[in-house]
């Protein structure tokens, strides 16, 4: 971690304001560029919950169009998730204080169960929120025969 200073006197909230990537950033330089398309991929964090009917897929995609957004199944049991944040447009005379909303592409992807229909699944955006819903099929619970014990 880098410790930056202001001034020549010691400052001990100093690492506060470092970025805490830092170090993990000098490790792996692919990770490391400016590119804000990294920025949007790291920060397309997606949730995932099963219930006793389907997986359920969450994201937060603020500012995002349905039309931005890409739900497929590949190789039959890998559901992605993709798309683009499109970056504002920058006038010449603006004066920008922070920017800290990611833009770019991004993409996920989760190998599903074996128990998942994936001709059923269904997505929706509503209000920033991607729910992709994957149903399950009914799990057969194995017939045990009672075999009579001769003797």
């Amino acid at each position: 971690m880098s410790i930056v200073r202001r001034s020549n006197v010691f400052d001990p909230f100093a690492d506060l304001w470092a970025d805490p990537f830092d170090t993990f950033r000098s490790i792996v330089p692919a990770i490391s560029g400016s590119n804000s398309e990294t920025a949007a991929f790291a920060n397309a964090r997606m949730d995932w919950k099963e219930t006793p009917e389907a997986h359920v897929f969450k994201a937060d995609l603020p500012g995002v169009k349905k039309e931005e957004v890409k739900v497929e199944v590949e190789d039959g049991n890998v559901l992605v998730v993709s798309g683009e944040r499109t970056k504002e447009k920058e006038d010449k005379n603006d004066k920008w204080h922070r920017v800290e909303r990611s833009s770019g592409k991004f993409v996920r992807r989760f190998r599903l169960p074996e128990d998942a229909k994936v001709e059923e699944v269904k997505a929706g955006l509503e209000n920033g929120v991607l729910t992709v819903t994957v149903p399950k099929t009914e799990v057969k619970k194995p017939e045990v025969k009672a075999i009579e014990i001769s003797g």
